[in-house]
């Protein structure tokens, strides 16, 4: 018995507290890397050669992966139909980061934090099209979630539409490395903003086509490093006909290095692989719904490291923010099944949701 609660507080942890603990972490990380890429442009740095980079250093860095991942090696080799899925990954992901990351040139962090706000509408409608999700009116979490949804939305139009009074204001006379004006690119704001919305139109396919290959496949790294080099492979291509400028490959040991060594560890790959491993255990939709943390994230951030001015907009849209993301996580909560403490039930559970993994455990215990 107590064996079988042991299993139930493990079960528990690795399904509900240990996927919310790293996706606040991750919006956090990203944040932060998108705040240090701004800072890194400034002074001049190309965005395509910064995805260049910071994927080909994560394909390094995961390199080992498939070789030594205990889980690659009870999955079958890796075939075409796979690979192409990935390769389609890797389409949609090396598009969506060139999309962003001009966004952000164009603009700032905090308006990419705003419109990432999108994405759970977005993710929420492809997962119910894909028949991964259920509409039912008549269940409290199904109108949950879709109140929370759109609540969110509403706290993103608040913080880009409506700034209000001042309520912080920057002291740009204290000297900062990262600090840059950005009222040069002001004039490009509503174009970095449709960058950024073709962005994160995009993010939901790609969580939906990579929960397609954990189906498949649920090798979380090993997917990660393929799809990496995939994306530094078809943005090398792009680069190269958009920075023919030989000047612009060449990184100087400043904050443009410090973005793509951060970005490469912790974006590309940690990040990744994070994302990835949450798609397999907790599905599309709640993935998506932690976007609407980093809204009030980057604007903390902006304040403090590129000394932006502090709204009234900006905290009352991140109030309804963090009501709507609350209000969807209430959802999630009420369609969590119950555990009644079986061990069999455990399992069953376990083999429903990963067949493949569970299949194969089967032969290599038959074959001992």
């Amino acid at each position: 018995m107590a064996n079988s609660n042991g299993r139930i507080r493990e079960s528990v942890f690795y399904k509900e507290v240990l996927p919310f603990a790293a996706m606040v972490c991750m919006e956090c990380i990203n944040v932060g890397l998108n705040t240090l890429y701004k800072a890194a442009t400034n002074k001049g740095m190309s965005n395509h050669v910064f995805v260049v980079y910071s994927y080909g250093l994560a394909a390094v860095l995961l390199l080992p992966s498939p070789f030594f991942s205990t889980r690659s090696r009870l999955l079958p080799p890796l075939n075409c139909s796979i690979l192409a899925k990935i390769f389609l990954l890797g389409v949609i992901g090396c598009t969506s980061q060139i999309m962003g990351y001009t966004g952000i040139n164009y603009s700032s962090p905090t308006l990419a934090s705003a419109i990432s706000n999108l994405v759970p509408a977005f993710t929420f409608v492809l997962a119910v099209i894909f028949r991964m999700e259920k509409i039912e009116l008549k269940r409290s979490s199904t109108r949950a979630k879709v109140l929370g949804t759109v609540v969110s939305i509403a706290g993103a139009f608040v913080v880009t539409l409506y700034k209000g009074p001042k309520l912080l204001v920057a002291i740009t006379s204290t000297p900062n490395l990262l600090y840059q004006p950005l009222s040069s690119s002001q004039s490009n704001w509503m174009l970095g903003g449709l960058f950024l919305t073709t962005e994160y139109f995009l993010v939901p396919m790609w969580y939906i086509v990579q929960t397609w290959i954990m189906k498949e496949y649920p090798a979380e790294v090993t997917v990660v490093f393929f799809y990496n080099l995939c994306v530094c492979c078809l943005a090398a291509i792009v680069g190269f006909f958009t920075e023919p400028d030989s000047s612009k490959w060449r990184i100087k040991p400043d904050i443009a290095l410090a973005s793509i060594l951060c970005s490469g560890i912790l974006g590309s790959s940690l990040n990744n692989t994070i994302h990835t491993w949450a798609l397999r255990v907790k599905g599309p939709v709640y993935v998506a719904m932690f976007k609407p943390l980093s809204i009030a994230i980057a604007v903390a951030m902006g304040v403090i490291i590129l000394g932006d001015t502090l709204y009234l907009g900006s905290v009352l849209g991140a109030t309804v923010i963090a009501i709507g993301f609350y209000t969807v996580m209430w959802g999630k909560a009420k369609e969590m099944p119950e555990y009644d403490g079986s061990s069999d039930d455990l399992e069953s559970s376990s083999a429903q949701k990963f067949p493949l993994l569970h299949n194969y455990k089967n032969e290599v215990i038959s074959n001992k």
